[in-house]
């Protein structure tokens, strides 16, 4: 049976919350996550204090990881230059993440870049990963649909997936269903044609959700061959440049319950799954959904 990889990403749940959390807090949080096993934890980012205050102590928090325990390989999101060099000077984190829209006006809202300055810190992001060894998760934004008039279709998404894969280091591209808008159709088309396009690359995906959505998109992904899943515990967080108080995160228990029930071995601590689901509200009182 092929392994099914998951990443928990709190900092995609964190990262829209106003309200600073304390950084011990954060520091808690991660490290109870550490303890359960994930393939990959997302747990912070280089990105501007101004565009996200929330993540403007993401060099404190790794600096105060419990590390020594865990195999769970640590993820950081960049967004230009200076946060790829920010994010290099610590040999703890392995993997680089850097959002690349198919849509030309959600790279501008979300990046502040337009789609030929985003090709520009790609090669950037590509270069300097290999020189420092870093792995590349390139995220495909508004992968499965595109409510601001730009063209979108499924050979769109193909077409930048071979770009990107055949001109850059990327070691996971990413699925990201920005806005919540999949359907369990288009997941199919897109999971079962994107390999030929990003030939020898792993696809992840990377689900938002309405709560009722949930399921059939695990199940279209997973049946499609998607082997990666990318979750925050209870769902919570979204693209803050991109809000719907509707839409979150695909839940991790909603992954954990799918491949449970499909007889699909994960090799994750349970019991410290629960201690962290069960402490999140505690840990991070401000993040009520």
């Amino acid at each position: 049976m092929e392994k099914v990889f998951i990443t928990e990403c709190p900092r995609d749940a964190w990262q829209g919350i106003k309200e600073f959390i304390p950084t011990k807090e954060k520091v808690k949080y991660l490290n109870q996550l550490l303890e359960v096993g994930f393939d990959t934890l997302d747990f912070g980012s280089f990105v501007s204090p101004k565009a996200i205050p929330q993540m403007k102590d993401t060099a404190e928090v790794i600096e105060n990881l419990d590390l020594g325990l865990s195999n769970t390989e640590l993820l950081a999101i960049v967004a230009n230059e200076r946060g790829i060099k920010d994010a290099c000077q610590f040999e703890e984190i392995e993997w680089l993440g850097y959002p690349f829209s198919v849509s030309e006006t959600f790279q501008q809202r979300n990046t502040n870049a337009d789609l030929s300055e985003s090709l520009k810190r790609v090669a950037g992001l590509s270069n300097i990963a290999t020189k420092k060894k870093k792995k590349v998760v390139l995220y495909l934004s508004m992968a499965f649909g595109n409510p601001y008039g730009d063209e979108w279709s499924t050979d769109v998404v193909l077409k930048w997936a071979e770009k990107l894969t055949k001109e850059f280091k990327v070691d996971v591209i990413a699925l990201s269903d920005t806005i919540g808008s999949s359907t369990p159709e288009v997941l199919t088309d897109v999971f079962t044609n994107i390999n030929q396009a990003a030939s020898g690359v792993q696809v992840s995906a990377h689900l938002h959700s309405t709560p009722d959505k949930v399921e059939e998109k695990i199940k279209a992904a997973y049946e499609a061959g998607c082997r990666r899943f990318d979750g925050a515990i209870k769902g919570f967080g979204g693209c803050p440049m991109a809000k719907d108080e509707l839409t979150g995160n695909m839940p991790t228990e909603a992954l954990l319950s799918y491949f449970d029930r499909n007889d699909i071995l994960l090799n994750l601590n349970r019991d410290a799954f629960l201690k962290a689901s069960d402490s999140f509200l505690n840990v991070i009182p401000q993040a009520t959904h």
